[in-house]
C-alpha cells in the first residue's frame, strides 16, 4: 500500500533518522549522510504537490515536509507548507499531532503564539501516563523552546 499517509510517515522516519544520524554513539560517514539526505529530499519532493481533503492526513503531511525541507536551503517551499499548515492547525483537534506540528512552525518562524499552543497542549497531558511518543514530542518542543536563536549571531 503506498497511500499518502503512508508516504508521509514514511518521510518523517527517514527525516527523523537523519536528524539523529551518528547521535547514538556509531560512526557518522559522510556518504551514508549524503544518501539519506538524498533520499529525504527525493521523498520530499515527491510528495511537496500533494494535498489531502483528510485534516489528519493533511497535518501528516505538512509536518512530513518540514521534516524533510529541515535541510538545505528550501524558504520557498517551507513558506508554501506553512501557509498550508496555518490552515490546518485551525482545524486539528488538540493532539500529539497537533503539537508536533505546531513544534515545527515554530521552529520555522519563532511565533510565540504557536509555541504557546503546543506548551497548554503538553501541559494538559499531565505527567503520569505519557506515551514514548508523548514524552518524545514534549522534549522536542522544550528543545526548540530553549535552543531558538533567531536571527541573532552567536561569536
Amino acid at each position: 500500500m503506498n497511500s499518502l499517509l503512508s508516504r508521509a510517515v514514511e518521510l518523517q522516519h527517514a527525516a527523523h533518522t537523519l536528524m539523529y544520524l551518528g547521535m547514538d554513539g556509531e560512526p557518522l560517514y559522510s556518504d551514508d549522510f549524503c544518501r539519506q539526505n538524498k533520499d529525504v529530499l527525493l521523498k520530499s519532493d515527491s510528495l511537496f504537490a500533494a494535498k489531502s481533503s483528510d485534516i489528519e492526513e493533511e497535518a501528516n503531511l505538512c509536518l512530513a515536509l518540514l521534516m524533510g525541507y529541515n535541510y538545505g536551503d528550501k524558504e520557498q517551499k517551507k513558506q508554501e507548507i506553512l501557509v498550508r499548515a496555518c490552515d490546518v492547525l485551525e482545524r486539528l483537534p488538540d493532539s500529539l499531532l497537533k503539537v508536533r506540528l505546531l513544534t515545527y512552525c515554530y521552529g520555522e518562524t519563532y511565533e510565540e503564539a504557536l509555541l504557546q499552543s503546543a506548551r497548554k497542549i503538553v501541559d494538559g497531558w499531565g505527567q503520569a501516563s505519557l506515551t514514548s511518543e508523548q514524552i518524545e514530542a514534549a522534549e522536542e518542543l522544550r528543545n526548540m523552546e530553549e535552543n531558538s536563536y533567531p536571527w541573532e549571531y552567536v561569536d
